[in-house]
Protein backbone atom coordinates (compact mmCIF):
# COMPACT_ATOMS: atom_id res chain seq x y z
CA UNK A 1 0.00 0.00 0.00
CA UNK A 2 1.12 3.68 -0.81
CA UNK A 3 1.23 6.69 0.81
CA UNK A 4 -2.06 7.60 -1.10
CA UNK A 5 -3.83 4.45 0.11
CA UNK A 6 -2.84 5.08 3.74
CA UNK A 7 -4.08 8.82 3.37
CA UNK A 8 -7.30 7.69 2.10
CA UNK A 9 -7.84 5.00 4.58
CA UNK A 10 -6.97 7.49 7.11
CA UNK A 11 -9.12 9.86 5.64
CA UNK A 12 -11.97 7.74 5.85
CA UNK A 13 -11.69 6.79 9.09
CA UNK A 14 -11.10 10.29 10.01
CA UNK A 15 -15.00 11.05 8.37
CA UNK A 16 -15.95 7.83 10.08
CA UNK A 17 -15.46 9.27 13.91
CA UNK A 18 -17.17 12.24 12.60
CA UNK A 19 -20.20 10.03 12.64
CA UNK A 20 -19.39 8.15 15.69
CA UNK A 21 -19.12 11.29 17.22
CA UNK A 22 -22.28 12.23 16.50
CA UNK A 23 -23.98 9.36 17.29
CA UNK A 24 -22.58 9.34 20.57
CA UNK A 25 -24.20 13.34 21.09
CA UNK A 26 -27.28 12.05 19.93
CA UNK A 27 -27.35 9.10 22.14
CA UNK A 28 -26.44 11.38 25.42
CA UNK A 29 -29.21 14.29 24.19
CA UNK A 30 -31.57 11.38 23.34
CA UNK A 31 -31.35 9.75 27.28
CA UNK A 32 -30.80 6.62 25.81
CA UNK A 33 -26.94 6.63 27.66
CA UNK A 34 -28.51 3.61 29.31
CA UNK A 35 -30.66 2.06 26.91
CA UNK A 36 -28.21 -1.10 27.25
CA UNK A 37 -27.78 -1.83 31.08
CA UNK A 38 -24.81 -4.04 30.03
CA UNK A 39 -21.82 -3.87 27.84
CA UNK A 40 -20.98 -4.68 25.04
CA UNK A 41 -24.13 -6.24 24.69
CA UNK A 42 -27.69 -5.32 25.33
CA UNK A 43 -29.95 -7.40 27.57
CA UNK A 44 -27.59 -10.35 27.41
CA UNK A 45 -27.64 -10.02 23.12
CA UNK A 46 -25.07 -8.63 20.45
CA UNK A 47 -27.81 -7.21 18.45
CA UNK A 48 -30.94 -4.86 19.29
CA UNK A 49 -33.53 -6.84 20.67
CA UNK A 50 -36.91 -6.66 18.52
CA UNK A 51 -38.76 -9.80 18.86
CA UNK A 52 -40.94 -10.60 21.96
CA UNK A 53 -39.21 -13.80 23.16
CA UNK A 54 -36.48 -11.93 23.08
CA UNK A 55 -37.64 -8.69 25.10
CA UNK A 56 -39.17 -11.19 27.66
CA UNK A 57 -35.69 -12.77 28.10
CA UNK A 58 -34.17 -9.31 28.73
CA UNK A 59 -36.70 -7.95 30.95
CA UNK A 60 -36.31 -11.01 33.09
CA UNK A 61 -32.46 -10.11 32.72
CA UNK A 62 -32.91 -6.93 34.17
CA UNK A 63 -36.44 -6.16 35.99
CA UNK A 64 -34.53 -3.10 37.18
CA UNK A 65 -34.70 -1.03 34.38
CA UNK A 66 -37.24 -2.52 31.35
CA UNK A 67 -36.56 -3.06 27.88
CA UNK A 68 -37.26 0.26 25.79
CA UNK A 69 -36.59 0.28 22.11
CA UNK A 70 -36.21 3.66 21.63
CA UNK A 71 -33.52 3.70 23.79
CA UNK A 72 -31.57 0.77 23.08
CA UNK A 73 -31.51 1.53 18.97
CA UNK A 74 -29.37 4.46 19.25
CA UNK A 75 -26.85 2.88 22.14
CA UNK A 76 -26.33 -0.61 20.36
CA UNK A 77 -25.71 1.49 16.95
CA UNK A 78 -23.44 4.07 18.54
CA UNK A 79 -21.48 0.99 19.93
CA UNK A 80 -21.36 -0.73 16.61
CA UNK A 81 -20.05 2.26 14.77
CA UNK A 82 -17.35 2.92 17.34
CA UNK A 83 -16.39 -0.58 17.08
CA UNK A 84 -15.65 -0.42 13.53
CA UNK A 85 -13.88 2.78 14.23
CA UNK A 86 -11.42 0.76 16.41
CA UNK A 87 -10.77 -1.61 13.52
CA UNK A 88 -9.64 0.96 11.26
CA UNK A 89 -7.77 2.58 13.86
CA UNK A 90 -5.99 -0.82 14.49
CA UNK A 91 -5.43 -1.18 10.74
CA UNK A 92 -3.89 2.03 10.46
CA UNK A 93 -1.46 0.78 13.17
CA UNK A 94 -0.68 -2.24 11.49
CA UNK A 95 -0.28 -0.84 8.24
CA UNK A 96 2.30 2.03 10.07
CA UNK A 97 4.62 -0.91 11.46
CA UNK A 98 4.59 -2.81 8.84
CA UNK A 99 5.16 -0.26 6.00
CA UNK A 100 8.04 1.24 9.16
CA UNK A 101 6.77 4.88 8.36
CA UNK A 102 8.66 6.74 11.54
CA UNK A 103 6.58 10.30 10.56
CA UNK A 104 3.12 7.88 11.25
CA UNK A 105 3.98 5.27 13.54
CA UNK A 106 3.79 6.55 16.94
CA UNK A 107 0.70 9.08 15.61
CA UNK A 108 -1.13 5.54 15.13
CA UNK A 109 0.31 3.68 17.83
CA UNK A 110 -0.96 6.40 20.56
CA UNK A 111 -4.37 6.64 18.20
CA UNK A 112 -5.15 2.98 19.08
CA UNK A 113 -4.26 3.16 22.50
CA UNK A 114 -6.51 6.09 22.47
CA UNK A 115 -9.47 3.67 21.58
CA UNK A 116 -8.88 1.48 23.64
CA UNK A 117 -9.19 3.76 26.05
CA UNK A 118 -12.29 4.80 24.61
CA UNK A 119 -13.87 1.99 24.14
CA UNK A 120 -12.90 1.04 28.26
CA UNK A 121 -14.82 4.44 29.12
CA UNK A 122 -17.75 3.22 26.56
CA UNK A 123 -17.86 0.50 29.22
CA UNK A 124 -17.53 2.81 32.63
CA UNK A 125 -20.29 4.87 31.04
CA UNK A 126 -22.49 2.28 31.32
CA UNK A 127 -21.29 0.22 34.17
CA UNK A 128 -21.04 3.60 36.04
CA UNK A 129 -24.54 4.61 35.56
CA UNK A 130 -23.58 7.89 33.57
CA UNK A 131 -21.47 9.36 35.67
CA UNK A 132 -20.62 13.10 34.98
CA UNK A 133 -17.02 12.63 35.11
CA UNK A 134 -16.54 9.61 32.60
CA UNK A 135 -18.98 11.10 30.14
CA UNK A 136 -17.20 13.96 29.45
CA UNK A 137 -14.04 12.15 29.13
CA UNK A 138 -15.50 9.81 27.17
CA UNK A 139 -17.12 13.18 25.39
CA UNK A 140 -13.16 14.29 25.34
CA UNK A 141 -11.79 11.15 23.82
CA UNK A 142 -14.03 10.88 20.81
CA UNK A 143 -13.39 14.54 19.87
CA UNK A 144 -9.95 13.35 20.28
CA UNK A 145 -9.55 10.43 18.40
CA UNK A 146 -11.26 12.28 15.35
CA UNK A 147 -8.50 15.44 15.64
CA UNK A 148 -5.65 12.51 16.09
CA UNK A 149 -7.24 10.74 12.37
CA UNK A 150 -7.70 14.73 10.89
CA UNK A 151 -4.06 15.19 11.82
CA UNK A 152 -2.74 12.12 10.89
CA UNK A 153 -4.75 12.33 7.16
CA UNK A 154 -2.63 16.03 6.33
CA UNK A 155 0.97 14.02 7.74
CA UNK A 156 0.53 11.85 4.88
CA UNK A 157 -1.06 14.44 2.71
CA UNK A 158 1.87 16.44 2.90
CA UNK A 159 4.47 13.94 3.14
CA UNK A 160 5.88 14.37 -0.27
CA UNK A 161 4.28 17.90 0.25
CA UNK A 162 5.94 19.72 2.89
CA UNK A 163 7.58 22.46 0.29
CA UNK A 164 4.21 23.60 -0.03
CA UNK A 165 3.84 24.92 3.69
CA UNK A 166 5.73 28.29 4.39
CA UNK A 167 6.61 28.35 8.35
CA UNK A 168 4.93 31.31 10.33
CA UNK A 169 5.73 32.62 13.17
CA UNK A 170 6.06 31.36 16.39
CA UNK A 171 3.39 33.73 17.68
CA UNK A 172 1.22 32.33 15.44
CA UNK A 173 2.06 29.06 16.65
CA UNK A 174 1.54 29.98 20.43
CA UNK A 175 -1.69 31.51 18.98
CA UNK A 176 -2.87 28.67 17.73
CA UNK A 177 -2.09 26.49 20.56
CA UNK A 178 -3.62 28.58 23.38
CA UNK A 179 -6.86 28.82 20.82
CA UNK A 180 -6.41 24.82 21.21
CA UNK A 181 -6.76 25.34 25.07
CA UNK A 182 -9.14 27.84 25.47
CA UNK A 183 -11.72 25.66 23.00
CA UNK A 184 -10.67 22.52 24.46
CA UNK A 185 -11.12 23.81 27.35
CA UNK A 186 -15.20 25.34 26.54
CA UNK A 187 -16.15 21.93 24.88
CA UNK A 188 -14.99 20.34 28.16
CA UNK A 189 -17.01 22.66 29.83
CA UNK A 190 -19.74 22.05 27.20
CA UNK A 191 -20.05 18.33 28.09
CA UNK A 192 -20.03 18.95 31.53
CA UNK A 193 -23.13 20.55 31.09
CA UNK A 194 -24.69 18.26 29.26
CA UNK A 195 -23.37 15.15 31.88
CA UNK A 196 -24.97 17.24 34.59
CA UNK A 197 -28.24 17.70 32.90
CA UNK A 198 -27.79 21.89 33.19
CA UNK A 199 -28.57 22.78 29.34
CA UNK A 200 -31.96 24.46 30.31
CA UNK A 201 -31.39 25.71 33.87
CA UNK A 202 -30.95 29.15 32.30
CA UNK A 203 -33.60 30.90 30.39
CA UNK A 204 -32.18 34.31 29.43
CA UNK A 205 -29.16 35.74 27.45
CA UNK A 206 -26.47 37.01 26.95
CA UNK A 207 -25.59 35.30 30.97
CA UNK A 208 -28.13 32.94 32.79
CA UNK A 209 -31.16 34.75 34.77
CA UNK A 210 -31.12 36.68 38.17
CA UNK A 211 -28.24 36.28 40.80
CA UNK A 212 -26.27 33.47 39.38
CA UNK A 213 -23.24 34.58 41.08
CA UNK A 214 -24.97 34.00 44.70
CA UNK A 215 -27.40 31.66 43.73
CA UNK A 216 -24.81 29.70 41.84
CA UNK A 217 -22.81 26.84 43.97
CA UNK A 218 -19.78 26.87 41.73
CA UNK A 219 -18.00 24.55 44.66
CA UNK A 220 -20.18 21.84 44.38
CA UNK A 221 -20.60 22.23 40.73
CA UNK A 222 -16.85 21.23 39.78
CA UNK A 223 -16.41 18.55 42.24
CA UNK A 224 -15.38 16.27 39.45
CA UNK A 225 -15.34 13.04 41.97
CA UNK A 226 -18.10 12.18 44.98
CA UNK A 227 -21.40 12.56 45.33
CA UNK A 228 -22.73 8.63 45.25
CA UNK A 229 -25.60 7.26 43.81
CA UNK A 230 -27.54 4.08 41.99
CA UNK A 231 -27.50 6.08 38.91
CA UNK A 232 -26.14 9.62 37.50
CA UNK A 233 -29.05 9.75 34.81
CA UNK A 234 -30.86 13.25 34.70
CA UNK A 235 -28.27 14.36 37.20
CA UNK A 236 -27.68 14.51 40.78
CA UNK A 237 -26.59 17.86 41.55
CA UNK A 238 -28.79 21.05 43.20
CA UNK A 239 -30.06 23.50 40.89
CA UNK A 240 -27.89 26.25 42.39
CA UNK A 241 -24.85 23.56 41.49
CA UNK A 242 -26.00 23.09 37.79
CA UNK A 243 -26.58 27.24 37.48
CA UNK A 244 -23.39 27.37 38.10
CA UNK A 245 -21.99 25.02 35.64
CA UNK A 246 -24.03 26.84 32.71
CA UNK A 247 -23.15 30.22 33.76
CA UNK A 248 -19.72 29.19 33.18
CA UNK A 249 -20.12 27.25 30.15
CA UNK A 250 -21.49 30.51 29.03
CA UNK A 251 -18.57 32.83 30.35
CA UNK A 252 -16.36 30.38 28.39
CA UNK A 253 -18.19 30.84 25.33
CA UNK A 254 -17.24 34.41 25.47
CA UNK A 255 -13.56 34.11 25.93
CA UNK A 256 -13.58 30.94 23.42
CA UNK A 257 -15.22 33.44 21.12
CA UNK A 258 -12.93 36.35 21.80
CA UNK A 259 -9.84 34.59 21.63
CA UNK A 260 -10.77 32.64 17.95
CA UNK A 261 -11.71 35.92 16.82
CA UNK A 262 -8.13 37.03 17.69
CA UNK A 263 -6.51 34.40 15.76
CA UNK A 264 -9.03 34.17 12.79
CA UNK A 265 -7.61 37.82 12.13
CA UNK A 266 -4.69 36.56 12.12
CA UNK A 267 -5.15 33.83 9.29
CA UNK A 268 -6.91 35.76 7.64
CA UNK A 269 -4.11 38.41 7.15
CA UNK A 270 -1.73 36.11 5.84
CA UNK A 271 -2.00 36.59 2.13
CA UNK A 272 1.06 34.85 1.25
CA UNK A 273 -0.45 31.58 2.39
CA UNK A 274 -3.69 31.06 0.87
CA UNK A 275 -4.10 27.90 2.89
CA UNK A 276 -4.14 29.07 6.27
CA UNK A 277 -6.60 32.03 4.83
CA UNK A 278 -9.11 29.54 4.01
CA UNK A 279 -8.86 27.47 6.97
CA UNK A 280 -9.35 31.13 8.34
CA UNK A 281 -12.86 31.29 6.78
CA UNK A 282 -14.00 27.85 7.80
CA UNK A 283 -13.01 28.70 11.30
CA UNK A 284 -15.14 31.84 11.58
CA UNK A 285 -17.85 29.92 9.72
CA UNK A 286 -18.18 27.24 12.30
CA UNK A 287 -17.51 30.10 15.06
CA UNK A 288 -20.93 31.96 14.15
CA UNK A 289 -23.05 28.00 13.35
CA UNK A 290 -21.79 27.53 17.06
CA UNK A 291 -22.86 30.80 18.55
CA UNK A 292 -26.42 30.78 16.34
CA UNK A 293 -26.78 27.00 17.50
CA UNK A 294 -26.06 27.64 21.60
CA UNK A 295 -28.56 30.65 21.14
CA UNK A 296 -30.98 28.43 19.59
CA UNK A 297 -30.73 26.02 22.31
CA UNK A 298 -31.86 28.60 24.90
CA UNK A 299 -34.58 29.98 22.92
CA UNK A 300 -35.99 26.67 21.48
CA UNK A 301 -35.20 24.68 24.84
CA UNK A 302 -32.39 22.16 23.61
CA UNK A 303 -34.13 20.54 20.24
CA UNK A 304 -32.60 17.45 19.77
CA UNK A 305 -30.98 18.27 16.24
CA UNK A 306 -29.86 21.39 17.25
CA UNK A 307 -27.69 20.23 20.47
CA UNK A 308 -26.67 17.34 18.58
CA UNK A 309 -25.16 19.71 15.89
CA UNK A 310 -23.80 21.87 18.67
CA UNK A 311 -21.75 19.17 19.98
CA UNK A 312 -20.39 18.54 16.46
CA UNK A 313 -19.43 22.22 15.20
CA UNK A 314 -17.80 22.54 18.64
CA UNK A 315 -15.73 19.15 17.69
CA UNK A 316 -14.87 20.18 14.47
CA UNK A 317 -13.54 23.82 16.26
CA UNK A 318 -11.31 21.61 18.09
CA UNK A 319 -10.54 19.38 14.87
CA UNK A 320 -9.80 23.02 12.98
CA UNK A 321 -7.36 23.92 15.69
CA UNK A 322 -5.41 20.47 15.54
CA UNK A 323 -5.52 20.16 11.78
CA UNK A 324 -3.69 24.45 11.93
CA UNK A 325 -1.07 23.20 14.44
CA UNK A 326 -0.21 20.02 12.90
CA UNK A 327 0.16 22.48 9.14
CA UNK A 328 2.78 24.45 11.43
CA UNK A 329 4.72 21.82 12.74
CA UNK A 330 5.57 20.07 9.76
CA UNK A 331 6.28 22.52 7.75
CA UNK A 332 10.00 22.90 7.04
CA UNK A 333 11.91 24.98 8.74
CA UNK A 334 14.15 26.10 6.09
CA UNK A 335 10.87 27.59 4.03
CA UNK A 336 10.48 31.29 3.66
CA UNK A 337 8.26 32.66 6.66
CA UNK A 338 5.67 34.26 6.79
CA UNK A 339 5.35 37.41 8.66
CA UNK A 340 2.19 38.74 10.29
CA UNK A 341 0.24 39.66 7.59
CA UNK A 342 3.25 40.90 5.47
Amino acid sequence: MNKKTHRNLALFAAVFAVVVVVLGAFTRLSDAGLGCPDWPGCYGFMHIPTKSEHIEKANAAFPEQPYEFHKAWPEMVHRYFAGTLGLLVLALAIISFRSQQKFTFKHSTFLLVLVIFQAALGMWTVTMKLHPSIVMLHLLGGITTLSLLASLTLRYHFADRKNQLIKVKNSLKWLVIFSLIIVTLQVALGGWTSANYAALVCHKLPVCQGNWLQDGDFISAFQFWGGKADTYEYGILQQDARIAIHASHRIGAFIASFTLLALIFQLIRLTEYKLFQRIGYIVLALLITQIVLGVNNIVFKLPLFNAVAHNAVGALLVVSMVCLLTLILIAKPTIKEVTDGK
